[in-house]
């Protein structure tokens, strides 16, 4: 994996900075690519390119990029791994091309210096996110992976320069850079916890959508966004083309489809492994990899003290049981604790999803032993895994034997009592102690008792339900959450959440927390469930093979079990959390007290001060469970310190 950025000055001919300023902006990324580093430049183009480079396949400097075409016009700076190289270089090889190396990069240079970017981007296989600039055209193109694998931001400057980087902090690296805040940003963060595509924390900035083409010239000026892969027209195709098979050969089917993702991901030129939770994701990643290796594939978990976040336990019965070379850290308080003053700057912009803890922790303690390890990630999305998921479907079958009359009078008398309330009267019951925030759970019934469907499941989406209301002078954008028009187009409820869990949470938060937590410590994640090919594939299936009799992620399961007993992972989804509540209470208390001052909020004039110490001061005192909502408010302030 590696790290890019660029620079293409087309309305100011002469920069004699520009390549000066194009490797700063590369070394921000050194932590992305610490094996190597370059920069391409034509000076009289007003273009230079920087890339830094993780050493994965061909570790020879015949891999080294920016890497020019064997015909000499263009010049490629990539970010990724195209798993399907080696078919696209044999068809090229045919038409008689010659090759230098052996990497990925040369495969897609060649391939798009023959028959060009836009077909050569519709047969990749696997993550990516490059620039390719034709020297002749004096066209710059940037371009993104279908599901959002690879971060890619782009820019601007007041004089008509633009700017484009792996993460923000190359992009902070030029001159002419503004760190205008977009406070409407502010607003969609507080809601979701992450800033969603495309917009960025910076006014101005824009992420590049997943499956999105930019290109940009001299003689345009204007940039061209061309889409070359839509999941809306995915899902279309899906319902036309529906699955008709029985179980046994839709799981056979899911098995080789997995099985060729898994196995694709495993050729590298140095070490690798696999994170494994014990989950049903990483447990089919690690079974699927230890399948097709003659060797035990080395897995790696980490563990809490605390009983209700530990899955280290199950972890090593499922490596126990495949025979993987297992490794597992338990992480005490004070080691979780001392990543936290680093966040602001791993993740870049403001991001408060607490699983960037144990991700930041357990991509370290791997990279200790392998370069590369592959992840579970996308399970949930792509065959409805998510609790949220059921819940959703329980209260809208619920809601719909109910006169309208009662529905209201139900959740208005739920909504009466406090979240801290219920949470109280669970405690008192007894009642299931893994249940977390039980509160804030039936209060998302009453929403659901009292409002349409679409609005419930923003609702089990949000952490500040009206973020408006504390950010100043921010107005939170409106996306896919919010299309009215899109229940005409993806009619189920169930495929709707999918399909916008997929296109907002799962690039936004899980993907953004993977990669910017790998690439921190130099490691590259691998993503095979989320193959294009079984993203295509999952909207082929009908619903009952995503959720039969109350069981979420069927389909997956069945494969799984080819490999793993049942009662191995039989057991609740636990999603990977640490005891925020707790931390907050004790170790972190101290530093959360500095942060969360009215004087350190008013500093930074991006909220309104009163209701956040209003819940902080609840939380201490063990009135409310407001530890999501103040996590938000911390990452957020502590980013800002991190990056005025």
């Amino acid at each position: 994996m590696c790290g890019i950025a660029g620079i293409y000055a087309f309305k100011r001919n002469q920069l004699n900075d520009i390549r000066q300023i194009c490797s700063n902006m590369g070394d921000a990324l050194t932590h992305r690519g610490p094996d190597a580093g370059s920069v391409w430049c034509d000076e009289f183009s007003g273009l230079a390119l920087a890339h830094r480079r993780l050493s994965i396949i061909d570790l020879s400097p015949a891999g080294s990029q920016p890497m020019v075409s064997s015909c000499g016009r263009y010049v490629i700076c990539y970010n990724g791994e195209v798993y399907n190289a080696a078919n696209i270089r044999s068809e090229l090889s045919r038409t008689g091309v010659s090759f230098v190396g052996h990497s990925d990069t040369e495969v897609i240079l060649e391939s798009c210096a023959s028959i060009g970017l836009r077909a050569t981007v519709e047969k990749l296989i696997g993550m990516f996110a490059f620039a390719l600039w034709d020297m002749r055209k004096k066209r710059l193109q940037i371009v993104r992976d279908r599901l959002g694998i690879k971060p890619l931001y782009w820019t601007f400057t007041n004089n008509n320069t633009l700017l484009f980087a792996s993460e923000l902090k190359a992009l902070r690296r030029h001159p002419e850079f503004s760190k205008d805040i977009d406070r409407n940003s502010v607003s969609s963060f507080l809601r979701h916890n992450y800033v969603p595509s495309p917009n960025s924390i910076y006014r101005n900035v824009q992420k590049l959508n997943p499956g999105h083409i930019l290109s940009i010239s001299m003689e345009e000026e204007k940039p061209r966004l061309s889409c070359y892969w839509s999941l809306e027209k995915v899902y279309g195709q899906g319902r036309l083309n529906p699955f008709r098979g029985s179980d046994d050969e839709a799981i056979d089917m899911l098995d080789e489809l997995l099985s060729s993702a898994v196995k694709s991901r495993m050729i590298a030129d140095v070490p690798l492994g696999a994170f494994l939770s014990g989950g049903v994701d990483s447990s089919t990643v690690a079974a699927l990899m230890q399948k097709q290796s003659d060797r035990p594939i080395k897995s790696f978990s980490i563990g809490f003290t605390e009983d209700s976040f530990n899955e280290a336990k199950y972890a090593k019965e499922i490596a126990s049981y495949l025979g993987t070379d297992h490794t597992e850290l338990y992480v005490t308080p004070e080691e979780a604790l001392a990543v936290v003053p680093f966040l602001p700057k791993c993740f870049d912009e403001p991001f408060a999803d607490s699983s960037q803890i144990p991700t930041y922790l357990v991509s370290a303690m791997t990279k200790k032993h392998v370069t590369v390890a592959l992840s579970g990630d996308g399970g949930d999305e792509l065959f409805a895994g998510y609790t949220r998921y059921m819940q959703a479907e329980r209260m809208r079958r619920l809601a719909a034997v109910l006169p309208n009359t009662l529905r209201h009078w139900l959740g208005k008398i739920i909504s009466a009592h406090s979240p801290s309330a219920w949470d109280a009267l669970f405690s008192h019951l007894l009642l299931d102690k893994k249940l977390r925030n039980p509160g804030n759970k039936i209060h998302r019934v009453a929403n659901a008792l009292t409002e349409n469907f679409d609005q419930t499941y923003l609702g089990m989406l949000s952490h500040w339900t009206d973020p408006d209301d504390i950010v100043l002078d921010g107005f939170e954008y409106k996306g896919v959450l919010w299309d009215e028009e899109l229940e005409s187009k993806v009619p189920d409820f169930l495929d709707r959440m999918q399909f916008k869990d997929i296109l907002t949470y799962l690039p936004d938060d899980i993907l953004t927390k993977v990669d910017r937590a790998t690439m921190a410590v130099g490691l590259e994640a691998r993503v095979p469930i989320i193959d294009h090919r079984i993203v295509e594939f999952s909207w082929r299936i009908p619903r009952k093979m995503k959720i039969r009799n109350g069981e979420s992620k069927w389909l997956l399961k069945q494969v799984l079990n080819r490999y793993v007993p049942k009662e191995l992972v039989d057991r609740p989804k636990m999603g990977f959390g640490v005891p925020l509540d707790a931390w907050l209470k004790g170790p972190l208390r101290e530093w959360a007290d500095d942060i969360l001052t009215e004087s350190n909020i008013t500093k930074y004039g991006l909220v309104n001060p009163a209701p956040i110490t209003k819940i902080w001061n609840e939380h201490k005192l063990g009135q409310g469970k407001w530890h999501y909502l103040l996590w938000d408010v911390i990452m957020l302030h502590a980013w800002a310190e991190e990056n005025a």
